[in-house]
């Protein structure tokens, strides 16, 4: 039987992500990030939110994996995303002997969904993901349109033996 752990939320940063280098020079940003889910209210019949806390991990992975970069560098506190990612159970035992555990959201993709002030340059993509036909595509944004990656950007070919267009399975 197929198992799928796919996670995709709309939110905000509870607070500013906190960074940590690991000792081969990876990188992780680590961030709380607040949805809401929606429930009336039986006493007085009017629909409310009810917010649910998360904690999220972005990494840096690969050669082009630079989302932790992009996370630390763009999302503040209070700030508005869009995250596609994997849960993760975080497993611990704590200082009095207790086992403990979490499940966190690891983050696969970002798009940041807050609105630029006037004057500034072109709003910043997150890390480049793969599609079945192997190319990269930058996120869309939530006008429907996207900013273009910088020239000198390489996008990196498909893979060899599928043509474009071509399904990998």
């Amino acid at each position: 039987m197929a198992n799928l752990n796919k996670v995709m939320l709309i939110g905000r940063l509870t607070r500013d992500p906190e960074v940590f280098m690991f000792a081969n020079g990876g990188k992780v940003a680590k961030l709380g990030f607040a949805v809401n889910n929606h429930k009336k209210n039986p006493q007085t019949g009017q629909w409310e939110d009810d917010p649910v806390f998360l904690d999220v991990e972005a990494f840096n992975r690969g050669e082009t994996g630079k989302t932790a970069d992009l996370v630390e560098q763009y999302l503040r506190k209070g700030h508005q995303a869009f995250i596609e990612g994997h849960l993760k159970l975080d497993q611990w035992t704590a200082q009095d002997g207790q086992k403990r555990s979490k499940i966190k959201v690891v983050v696969d993709k970002v798009e940041f969904l807050e609105k630029r002030p006037e004057g500034e340059g072109p709003r910043p993509i997150s890390a480049p993901r793969r599609q079945a036909t192997g190319s990269t595509a930058p996120p869309m944004d939530d006008g429907g349109s996207y900013d273009a990656p910088p020239p000198d950007t390489e996008m990196p070919p498909p893979p060899p033996g599928r043509g474009e267009g071509e399904i990998p399975f």
